[in-house]
């Protein structure tokens, strides 16, 4: 199954976890963090901490800088900023697609911070991905991916941890491409399961929450599952919308197509002829 491309929102809020928070004063009162979250942010317990959080997060190479957050936290074992080190790998492994890095390093920020809905959607995205039907363990990482999805939904508005430099708006569109993320994430749960009424109603949310950053494949999946269901009307506009959205020459753009025309054969032909085919599977 493909990884949603959505490396640029993601690593926003990503940024707006680790941000510029990792000060050893609090955020000035009335900042726009305070504003857009009542949480607190992680703070450096002393100058030293500080310092060698600052240094160490200036590796560039997220092999490198996983290495030097592990250090850190040997040596700052009850640091805040634990997290955030972990964070920042993670989003830097997403952005080279490897996504057994993103579980591995995701994990760790999930046990330093539960709550934070950045590291359990890019994991539970990562998982989801990452799995294949033979795998011995594939149950058991399909629960964790749900398990870690829905905590994302249900922590998107208080476990964001939002720097001062970060306005309303961006905070907006990093929560709704989570919670899309998180409910496509849902979708291919629920369409591995065969249980396409499950995954259309994920998928519509998911759709429903990238309105300003509509996603072909996240559309082609949604019409895959409507066709399941025998809903070709509703499968066909879903599959309008992937050929609209995907990029041309993408292997996307030709999925979406095969699934366009076939739903619209299927739809032109009497209903007491037609005979459904095997929906196009997404990848």
């Amino acid at each position: 199954m493909k990884q949603r491309i959505l490396i640029v929102s993601m690593a926003l809020a990503a940024t707006m976890a680790m941000g510029q928070q990792s000060s050893t004063t609090a955020p000035a009162s009335g900042s726009a963090a305070q504003t857009a979250s009542a949480q607190r942010q992680p703070q450096a317990k002393t100058k030293e901490e500080f310092e060698a959080y600052n240094a160490a997060a200036v590796n560039t190479d997220p092999a490198k800088l996983e290495v030097a957050a592990d250090e850190f936290v040997k040596k700052f074992p009850d640091s805040e900023l634990k997290e955030l080190f972990y964070v920042r790998v993670m989003t830097m492994y997403q952005q080279q697609n490897n996504s057994s890095k993103v579980i591995s390093t995701g994990r760790k920020a999930i046990e330093y911070n539960p709550t934070n809905p950045v590291s359990l959607v890019a994991v539970a995205s990562a998982l989801v991905m990452d799995t294949r039907d033979n795998d011995l363990d594939r149950d058991a990482r399909y629960a964790e991916a749900a398990k870690d999805a829905q905590a994302g939904l249900d922590n998107v508005d208080t476990g964001l941890e939002v720097p001062p430099n970060v306005t309303r708006a961006q905070v907006s569109a990093a929560k709704a491409n989570l919670r899309s993320i998180a409910y496509d994430t849902l979708g291919a749960i629920a369409m591995n399961k065969k249980d396409y009424a499950g995954a259309e109603q994920n998928f519509q949310k998911a759709v429903d929450f990238m309105k300003d950053q509509p996603d072909a494949v996240v559309y082609l999946r949604l019409s895959v599952a409507q066709d399941n269901e025998q809903k070709y009307p509703e499968a066909l506009d879903s599959a309008n919308k992937a050929v609209q959205f995907a990029p041309e020459g993408s292997a996307e753009k030709n999925l979406a197509k095969q699934q366009q025309a076939r739903l619209q054969k299927l739809m032109a032909e009497k209903p007491a002829n037609a005979t459904p085919t095997q929906p196009a599977q997404p990848h």
